[in-house]
């Protein structure tokens, strides 16, 4: 699996290909900057993209909008972007597509190897790997002002959390130590409360529950 990987420090940059190239990742190439960033995701057309979102000249956003601007040329392209801070507008843009391979990781979660090595193979094989600090505010911001989601039990906003980060149904109910029928029941009262149809593609089922708590249906 092709990597390329942008991150402007040195040190998490070196660490991050090592940790990669140890777990059987091929790194096409690892970058300072977001013009390095676009030249390589166009040239080397990577299986997943690992970016952080602030990058030299502008150190603001310029990681993120290299990654869009990729994924415009190339729909679908899996990007798995690395912020040092939950910011709720850059989820947004992320996640407006509606195209699947995503991923929204704070940079504590790279300390885990196994848990950053699980988030990038989800995202290159066309999934979701959301931060639950994302989640959890985009909830939040949402539970106060959006009616539908106010419908939701206790019960049903816990798994549609775990929804969100990518879980399957059965990985959820192994989560939550119940049955998988249960978790089916909880997931189809959850999209008919949010007015959103029921799809077997669980990468779907996540990314449309996440623009229906971003943008509001």
């Amino acid at each position: 699996m092709r990597v390329v990987l942008a991150e402007d420090l040195f040190l998490l940059r070196d660490g991050l290909v090592r940790l990669l190239e140890a777990y059987d990742f091929e790194i096409a190439a690892a970058v300072e900057t977001g013009p390095e960033l676009s030249r390589a995701l166009a040239e080397l057309e990577p299986d997943v993209a690992v970016v952080d979102v602030r990058l030299p000249p502008t150190h603001t956003d310029e990681g993120l909008q290299c990654a869009l601007e990729a994924r415009r040329r190339k729909p679908g392209l899996p990007v798995l972007v690395l912020s040092q801070h939950v910011e709720q507008l850059y989820a947004r843009e992320l996640l407006a597509d509606g195209s699947g391979g995503v991923g929204y990781l704070l940079k504590d979660r790279v300390f885990d190897a196994d848990q950053f090595v699980d988030a990038v193979r989800r995202v290159a094989a066309g999934g979701t790997a959301m931060d639950p600090q994302v989640i959890q505010q985009l909830l939040s911001r949402r539970a106060g002002d959006d009616q539908p989601l106010a419908r939701l039990t206790p019960r049903e906003t816990e798994v549609l959390e775990l929804m969100a980060q990518g879980r399957s149904n059965a990985a959820i109910a192994e989560r939550l130590v119940v049955t998988e029928r249960a978790i089916a029941k909880h997931t189809a009262n959850i999209f008919a409360k949010l007015g959103l149809e029921v799809s077997d593609d669980d990468n779907r089922r996540v990314l449309a529950v996440l623009a229906y708590l971003d943008h509001g249906r």
